[in-house]
């Protein structure tokens, strides 16, 4: 299916059209995070570029999230609920070309299902990345082929759940001399937090925006 076919089937498209950044214009700046990770990150401190891919896939009862489960003995991350991505390696034309890669290497869907739609605000980690969303369609005809090296499962969220702020709590865990807050979903089958709970609230945050 083409990129428009897959757009015209996504409910969501015209918002997330006004809420998202465009492609061809992605945001500047360290992360909109940048305040919370003060004292842990320094403010000079180098930040390797990184790119993930927030797939949407237009399902005929709702749009679902595609999400992966990260294999145990990765050295970061591991066992974590995340989001096809990795580093901005040199070949890549830039943060969606990256995100597009990763999501092909990890979870075997390729640059033909895959239509970019627009960007979300760039996001901090403490492992020192800075963190570009690429919110994407992806064609419902895919077939997943992980990755077993990085990607122990790979499953799907409704969008309408993510969305719905009844869903993600904020804790306050002790770390590095004081409590800080995360973010988690109660979602019952996967533990959805950290930074992959933060890029959803984003995502939320700006779709109520242009509500």
């Amino acid at each position: 299916m083409n990129g428009p076919a897959l757009i015209e089937r996504l409910h969501e498209a015209a918002r997330l059209g006004r809420a998202l950044h465009p492609l061809d214009a992605p945001p500047a700046g360290q992360g909109w995070n940048r305040r919370e990770l003060a004292d842990l990150v320094p403010p000079l401190a180098r930040q390797d570029d990184a790119a993930v891919l927030v797939g949407l896939v237009p399902r005929p009862q709702a749009t679902q999230v595609i999400l992966t489960r990260r294999t145990d003995t990765l050295r970061q991350h591991g066992g974590q609920v995340a989001f096809p991505g990795g580093r901005v390696d040199p070949q890549d034309e830039n943060a969606i070309a990256a995100a597009i890669r990763e999501t092909g290497e990890e979870i075997g869907v390729f640059a033909d299902q895959i239509t970019p739609l627009g960007l979300l605000d760039p996001l901090l980690t403490i492992t020192g990345f800075r963190v570009l969303p690429v919110v994407a369609v992806i064609d419902p005809a895919h077939v997943i082929h992980p990755d077993p090296r990085e990607v122990a499962e790979v499953f799907e969220v409704p969008l309408d759940y993510l969305l719905d702020p009844a869903n993600l709590l904020e804790l306050q865990v002790a770390y590095r001399g004081r409590m800080r807050p995360i973010h988690e979903y109660r979602y019952p089958v996967q533990r959805i937090w950290g930074a992959t709970a933060s890029i959803l609230l984003n995502l939320r945050q700006r779709l109520e925006s242009v509500k």
